[in-house]
């Protein structure tokens, strides 16, 4: 990345300096330093995950908890996402309608575009052009902590109308896609999710529901 030219002379040396040995490394587990520490998750993507499982099964949902690991472009896991969805609209399977789909974990956006969003707004609009025309299929993709990416939103909810919607504004859904502008997008259609801050952050929660 061409650090060593613009970091401070200072960043330089200390990296160097530890690369070669000069400063003691991080301790390592079984370190005796960490002879009386105890570390105790009290949350995860999985509880997020379930949880909104429990609460989609208390609603009446059949539901799937699909992955709490999902990585990749957001835009093909929108993808990967809307054809699962289809998949139960269609056929039922691999759970009937209504259904709820769940999942957590953390997309990345290659960002190509001079457009103003986040990888949850940019899944959830890749979801709704996949998804154009099916009106019983809805979408969330959310941060759990609810900043998605430089903006105030923490995600978007979408669903087969929603291309619609967008095109009755004038708005072209493939266009904010490609220009990595997925904020205004919802902006203009008010349709964003804002939560403020929640002040936790286990990844990003997606959820698929099936009607």
């Amino acid at each position: 990345y061409g650090l060593t030219s613009t970091a401070p002379a200072s960043v330089v040396k200390r990296l160097t300096r530890g690369r070669q040995g000069l400063i003691p490394d991080t301790p390592k587990p079984g370190d005796p330093v960490f002879a009386r520490v105890q570390n105790l998750i009290i949350g995860s993507s999985e509880t997020a995950a379930a949880a909104a499982e429990r609460k989609a099964q208390e609603l009446g949902f059949n539901t799937l908890l699909l992955s709490t690991y999902v990585e990749g472009e957001a835009r093909e896991v929108a993808r990967v996402l809307a054809g699962l969805a289809k998949e139960v609209y269609f056929h039922h399977r691999p759970v009937a309608r209504p259904a709820c789909l769940v999942a957590g974990g953390e997309t990345t956006v290659t960002v190509k575009g001079d457009g103003l969003g986040g990888r949850n707004q940019e899944l959830a609009l890749a979801a709704a052009i996949a998804l154009e025309g099916l009106v019983d299929v809805t979408v969330l993709s959310a941060a759990t902590d609810g900043s998605d990416g430089p903006t105030d939103a923490a995600g978007a909810i979408v669903d087969g109308s929603t291309v619609e919607r967008g095109r009755a504004r004038g708005l072209n859904p493939a266009d904010y896609l490609a220009r990595n502008d997925s904020y205004r997008f919802f902006q203009a259609l008010e349709e964003q999710l804002v939560t403020g801050p929640t002040r936790t952050n286990v990844n990003d929660l997606y959820l698929a529901l099936i009607f």
